[in-house]
């Protein structure tokens, strides 16, 4: 009786930690789907094409009191729209990779070695997964990366046929850095004054 009180006992507790392990691993992908879609929300927009409505150091979002615009390098001195434009998407687009890294590392800790993806072998620290997955994924994966920044470029930048050859690189006159037009949850006010 003692024996089989201590197979039952070992039985409820493994279950109790299955379940544990379901549900973070549930919360975490919640996490990163809420994450995600929040890194991706699009940036107002706003025509900048007017000299009066002009993409400058002193109307750029982010520059909010008490700190204003914050640009200890000067990398903005001297700078045009263009350019400000420019580094503007270089900064939302490279802080969303982060986001979505940082978000991607907390996943992969929390559901190490129970997660029903590639049998469950992956393990080890986060930074060592990526290193781990099968043959054949990883090429599936930079398609995927590729596809996401191929859609991005044609939303944004203007066509190097179209442009001049001195200027590479050059983001369309009605684009406001950052906005792929990416709001699968609709948490983008339709109103221009809620934005600011």
């Amino acid at each position: 009786r003692i024996q089989h009180l201590t197979i039952l006992t070992s039985c409820i507790f493994h279950n109790s930690n299955l379940n544990s392990k379901l549900i973070m691993m549930k919360l975490a992908i919640a996490a990163l789907l809420a994450g995600s879609a929040a890194a991706f929300a699009p940036a107002p927009m706003v025509k900048t094409s007017s000299a009066m409505n002009a993409f400058t150091v002193d109307n750029m979002p982010g520059a909010l009191p008490p700190m204003g615009f914050f640009d200890p390098l000067g990398f903005a001195d001297g700078a045009d729209e263009k350019t400000l434009k420019k580094y503007r998407e270089a900064e939302v687009t490279h802080g969303r990779v982060a986001m979505l890294a940082v978000i991607g590392f907390f996943v992969g800790e929390a559901v190490e070695g129970s997660s029903f993806l590639f049998d469950a072998q992956i393990s080890g620290p986060a930074i060592t997964h990526f290193t781990q997955v099968p043959d054949g994924w990883d090429a599936l994966i930079v398609t995927m990366i590729g596809a996401a920044e191929a859609q991005r470029a044609q939303i944004g930048w203007v066509d190097p046929a179209d442009g001049q050859y001195d200027q590479p690189g050059l983001l369309r006159d009605d684009y406001y850095p950052g906005d792929i037009g990416f709001d699968p949850l609709g948490l983008r006010p339709e109103d221009p004054e809620e934005l600011n």
